[in-house]
């Protein structure tokens, strides 16, 4: 996969990613020692869904070109959390002579492994079990630390390796978080105008146009994701890593997470918290859209002079524990940091109403969404 490792923008801006690789194929696996080229001692980390897909055959090619390695193994029978346990885990694995950490992984795995090794200022690899989500090029972690669903801003990987031969065979609702995570871009990127217009926050045309030429491409794949074409999800796999390279390049996650990363992060958090079942991520980002969709459909046909500003924080905080529970004083102090609901938008909202909505109507509305969602095999009865 060919991509500007740095560039200067039109924005004005020198965007940069110091991603070093990106294979992206069939039996790029094999790849890996030639990848690594000087490095000869490395830590592999996976758990027991994703060591079987790739441990032997990478194994065997380190074996074979002299790379000596350990590993840290999460052998798992609930879902693996990223949290202050996790890490711990990893970093007792850790050796002296170790030169690079290696995940095999997706989402959990590789946020782990970002996260470590820049705690410990090493590279890091992650070759790919699953195209379920498009946080493998981004510099955040999503990480669940003193129990809140944070992204800590670390680095990108040096290498992705993401082999089509696994990749195909990924469990479907894998792929299919793969597929909402990007049609989720529909809501942030409109989520990105409306605060470039409210804010004045710095957007960039060409990322954003980057971004979504991704989320096109993906909703014309549906079909091929749908019947596991390898060249198609070779294709998912790589709209994922190129919206990660969007994150990269902006220095944040704007270009590739809004209102409904918001959404799906309460799902993980009180999930985890509570201990309930939760969706994948993806899949979360998904059904979340649908809800933002239909949030500015509403706001659309609004009255602005109807608008007041009135934040009761009493009765805010009252309602933060029955929602939040254990997590509620974190949830608190994470806003009060924020100081979003302090901030009184109200005139520059009215002013730019009519240009407000000319944005709200660029989205897809819910019905578009349901189409398809239901295209990608989701379950949506209950949005319709």
């Amino acid at each position: 996969m060919e991509f500007k490792h740095t560039f200067t923008c039109a924005c004005g801006r020198t965007h940069t990613c110091p991603i070093r690789e990106v294979r992206i194929g069939h039996g790029v696996l094999s790849q890996v020692p030639a990848l690594l080229s000087g490095i000869r001692q490395v830590l592999i980390v996976s758990d027991s869904n994703t060591r079987p897909l790739a441990f032997e055959a990478l194994s065997a090619a380190l074996d074979e070109t002299g790379i000596r390695f350990q590993e840290a193994y999460f052998d798992q029978t609930d879902v693996l959390i990223p949290d202050e346990q996790a890490i711990s885990s990893i970093e007792q694995a850790l050796f002296e002579e170790c030169q690079a950490i290696i995940g095999i992984g997706s989402g959990v795995i590789n946020d782990l492994c970002k996260y470590v090794s820049f705690q410990k200022n090493l590279p890091y690899m992650i070759i790919a079990t699953a195209p379920s989500m498009d946080g493998y090029a981004s510099s955040g972690a999503a990480m669940i630390l003193k129990g809140m669903k944070v992204t800590v801003s670390t680095r990108v990987p040096a290498w992705i390796v993401g082999d089509t031969g696994i990749l195909k065979d990924a469990p479907m609702d894998m792929i299919r978080a793969g597929i909402g995570d990007i049609l989720g871009k529909y809501s942030c990127l409109n989520d990105w105008k409306l605060s470039h217009l409210i804010t004045d926050e710095p957007f960039c045309q060409t990322i954003y146009d980057m971004t979504l030429q991704e989320v096109l491409k993906t909703r014309d794949n549906i079909r091929g994701c749908m019947v596991r074409e390898e060249r198609v999800i070779g294709e998912l796999m790589t709209s994922l890593v190129q919206v990660g390279i969007a994150m990269a390049y902006n220095g944040n996650s704007r270009p590739a997470s809004g209102a409904e990363h918001h959404f799906s992060h309460f799902f993980e958090i009180t999930g985890v918290a509570m201990g309930k079942p939760y969706l994948p991520h993806g899949i979360d980002v998904a059904y979340s859209t649908v809800l933002t969709a239909r949030m500015r459909q509403q706001l659309a046909e609004e009255d602005p002079a109807s608008f007041h500003y009135a934040f009761d924080e009493a009765k805010w905080r009252r309602q933060l524990t029955p929602v939040f529970g254990p997590v509620a004083e974190e949830v608190e102090a994470l806003q009060k940091r924020s100081g979003l609901y302090q901030t009184d938008r109200l005139a520059r909202i009215r002013e730019k109403w009519v240009e407000i909505v000319q944005v709200l109507k660029e989205a897809p509305s819910a019905e578009e969404m349901l189409a398809l969602l239901k295209e990608a095999g989701y379950e949506w009865d209950s949005f319709t």
